[in-house]
């Protein structure tokens, strides 16, 4: 019956005639972006799509005011902490928190939790396994006082606020250790499982999921907070900006979270229609990498920077999307730079290339995620670039076909849209300015290292920022490293982006925060 009940909305939803005009009153119905989705596992999530659903399906140690990120707060842990030396944590964990499975939330799960995370040692992990954490020492560096109280010990002072923010991310989610063992295979954690299962004790609950196709979630009723207002978020697969539209228009989808400048400017005048806007942290950039034979070059990096119409993409392709913004940091972030030194100067590119004998220039490749605005932003650069001689090949391909290939270092040049982890500085210094080790075997793989940018005096600078105590010096230190980030490394920063969100005018309360996953559904009504 369950499956006829699914298969009967999905017909509903998408298939139905015009005269049509509204989705089911308990169910949010979105056209959303998800190809990017390729684990449910919180342990390995590091996409934008998929670390949504963990914000929205799991609890995490300690959260933040999406309104006031200065504002952190208990979530799991009810309250905390910190010893003199900077070291010990003390997280009190909430009692009455049930799993959907109906497992009670105790210390154990949030050892497991945590613990796993270093031991799978998934791409995120470094999030944690930056504070000293390993698959030797972490039972002993993350330890249970009781059912309801843990104990976490860092290998250094850091600030604290840094340390803090890396629980609010979603490698900070806590799983349920019996279900997860319950589905473990040959000593995996449950890893295999989780990469399509489900787990937690957030305020709503996996139903299904199709890799590019769909997300149902369901209202976890056993919920300890505010429960969700709405019974089912329902979240269809749909690249194209003018099918989303569409389907808004009939008021056959809620929402459409991707929706182009010029739809967004042809819904202008309807009333039953609202688009609103978020400032988020997530910059637009170009990775070069250094295993190229010209990419490698200083200058050639140098001049592809005076090759972006940056201006021109913000005013048409971007309108409103984003801004530009050519710094690592995004505003809004303590130490954040805004100066903007490039811009478009074909003259000035071409007299850099000259430098090194390739004024009669050469060709590259891009990978590009086959998805607006990022298609249009690579047809873009593939024209300025031109401009040079520089021929510029794209290579087309699907989220995690794209992802997958960049993570290996088999790219020339990659178009994509980095979001921060946590709301710390460190969160961009430590993958766009940090690279401890460049060996392909490397176990940290930050963004400088997929681009093979070996830098141990830059990752010295960051590593000594991330324990400086004085908010203002630490600024300064990130503003400094900024500058000289911008004008050496192998990124071409482009913009900050500006999240836009239409919806029908009887969609209220679904909130939007600064991030890719503090996006909530929780307090959604129709």
């Amino acid at each position: 019956m369950k499956k006829t009940f699914f298969l009967v909305l999905l017909l509903l939803v998408f298939t139905a005639p015009t005269v049509m005009a509204s989705t089911p009153k308990d169910t949010l119905v979105m056209a959303f972006s998800i190809d990017d989705m390729i684990t449910l596992d919180p342990a390995e999530i590091f996409e934008f799509s998929g670390a949504e659903y963990a914000g929205n399906t799991y609890d995490r140690l300690i959260g933040y005011d999406v309104d006031n990120v200065s504002n952190i707060y208990g979530a799991v842990a009810e309250n905390w902490t910190i010893s003199p030396d900077g070291k010990t944590y003390v997280f009190n964990i909430r009692k009455g928190i049930t799993f959907s499975s109906g497992n009670k939330l105790t210390a154990d799960d949030v050892v497991f939790s945590l613990q796993r995370v270093i031991k799978l040692d998934k791409s995120p992990a470094f999030i944690l396994s930056q504070f000293g954490f390993t698959p030797v020492n972490v039972a002993e560096k993350i330890s249970k006082i009781d059912d309801y109280a843990v104990k976490i010990v860092v290998d250094k002072a850091y600030a604290p606020t840094f340390f803090l923010y890396c629980m609010t991310s979603t490698v900070g989610s806590i799983v349920d250790k019996k279900e997860v063992l319950a589905h473990e295979k040959d000593g995996d954690l449950g890893y295999g499982w989780l990469k399509t299962g489900y787990a937690g004790s957030g305020p709503y609950k996996l139903k299904t999921w199709k890799a590019s196709e769909s997300l149902i979630l369901d209202r976890n009723d056993s919920y300890w907070g505010d429960k969700a207002k709405l019974k089912r978020v329902f979240i269809r697969h749909i690249a194209e900006s003018s099918t989303q539209r569409l389907l808004l228009e009939k008021g056959d989808i809620d929402i459409a979270r991707n929706l182009g400048p010029d739809d967004i400017k042809g819904l202008a005048g309807n009333k039953d229609i609202i688009v609103r806007t978020k400032a988020k942290g997530a910059v637009w950039y170009l990775g070069l990498n250094q295993k190229n034979q010209y990419l490698k070059i200083p200058q050639v990096r140098q001049a592809l920077k005076y090759l972006i119409d940056y201006k021109g993409m913000e005013a048409t392709l971007l309108n409103g999307k984003a801004t530009v913004h050519q710094a690592f940091l995004p505003k809004g972030f303590l130490g954040a730079l805004e100066d903007t030194p490039f811009s478009l100067n074909v003259s000035k590119a071409k007299e850099l290339l000259k430098e090194v004998g390739l004024e009669k220039g050469f060709t590259l490749t891009m990978d590009t995620r086959n998805t607006e605005p990022t298609t249009s932003m690579a047809i873009a650069v593939q024209g300025t670039f031109a401009l040079a001689g520089i021929k510029l090949e794209i290579i087309p391909g699907e989220g995690k076909q794209t992802l997958t290939k960049y993570r290996a270092r088999n790219h020339d040049i990659y178009i994509g849209r980095w979001g921060p982890d946590y709301m710390d500085p460190h969160t961009n210094a430590d993958t766009f300015a940090r690279n401890p080790d460049n060996s392909d075997d490397a176990k940290s793989k930050p963004l400088a290292w997929r681009n093979a940018w070996d830098i141990p005096e830059m990752t010295q600078k960051a590593d000594a920022a991330v324990l400086e105590r004085d908010t203002a010096k630490r600024a300064q230190m990130y503003l400094d490293l900024q500058k000289e980030h911008q004008q050496k490394s192998p990124f071409i920063i482009m913009f900050q982006d500006i999240e836009i969100f239409s919806k029908r005018a009887n969609v209220n309360g679904f909130i939007l925060g600064p991030s890719f996953d503090s996006n909530f559904y929780q307090y959604t009504t129709k």
